[in-house]
């Protein structure tokens, strides 16, 4: 139990982190409570939230920062796996309904109709610069000049968390949105591909770690790793690896859904047969 205990505690205590995973916990158990859910969107959503939990708010962030393949674990879990699965439940009505009535009429409401904010989430839902943020920042945080200063920088590194979580929320949500017409305007059949598109910068950069023969992240031994046995070479080639092919197996799986939603769609529009 101590051992447990001690796991549970984060490594890295972030107020504003768990403000967010603890107030989007309670908005879905009251919406939950006032808002008919499925139980197997409630399934998903709890996972998907949990595994934020875990990886954000544990002593994962501790062997995440000690470890390479662990930390791109944690990176394929906060930026891919745990937001689709959130989102494949889609808790926005349900988030609605566990928010007080006043809240959404004096905070929600007037917020999401500030032109920053509005803009801000209209450049994100634009679906050419969502897929380029989406692969890109996979990419800009593992440029090795980049990653040191993130390893070495704790309020850095948790904006790193913060921007993989937000990002593939937002890119999740546009993808798939049960909706004909989302607020991007992106036809369904279109959301299809972009998460194939999104896939391709961050599947070249998985092969070219699992596959070359320099150390590009010496930061790691230097700091010391958190699993004995393992050198730099095989800790790089089996991070590359996760980055490849279950980071584009969920990618692929995204697409899958998107697919899915298309063709219930299609059903709807289709006439009945006389």
């Amino acid at each position: 139990m101590q051992a447990l205990m001690h796991w549970l505690q984060p490594w890295y205590p972030s107020p504003g982190m768990g403000a967010f995973l603890l107030g989007g916990a309670v908005l879905y158990l009251r919406g939950c409570l006032r808002h008919r859910t499925a139980w197997w969107k409630q399934f998903w959503f709890w996972l998907g939230w949990g595994l934020l939990w875990q990886a954000l708010q544990t002593q994962w962030d501790y062997v995440a920062e000690h470890q390479f393949f662990i930390h791109m674990v944690q990176q394929v879990v906060l930026h891919d796996l745990a937001p689709l699965l959130v989102i494949s439940a889609w808790p926005g009505p349900t988030w609605r309904a566990g928010m007080p009535a006043h809240w959404r009429k004096q905070w929600l409401r007037p917020v999401m109709a500030f032109t920053p904010v509005r803009a801000s989430i209209d450049l994100m839902l634009n679906p050419w610069i969502a897929a380029l943020l989406f692969g890109g920042l996979v990419v800009l945080w593992l440029v090795p000049s980049v990653h040191v200063g993130v390893m070495l920088n704790t309020p850095l590194y948790q904006f790193m968390n913060w921007t993989m979580v937000v990002d593939g929320l937002m890119f999740w949500w546009l993808v798939l949105d049960p909706r004909p017409r989302g607020p991007a305007h992106l036809q369904p059949g279109l959301r299809i591909f972009l998460p194939l598109l999104a896939m391709v910068p961050q599947m070249a950069l998985g092969a070219v770690l699992a596959l070359n023969n320099s150390d590009w992240y010496p930061i790691y031994s230097l700091c010391g790793r958190a699993i004995a046995g393992i050198d730099a070479l095989t800790d790089q080639h089996l991070g590359g690896l996760i980055i490849w092919i279950p980071g584009s197996a969920v990618n692929v799986w995204a697409a899958v859904m998107a697919l899915r939603n298309w063709m219930r769609l299609s059903e709807r529009k289709r006439p009945a047969d006389v």
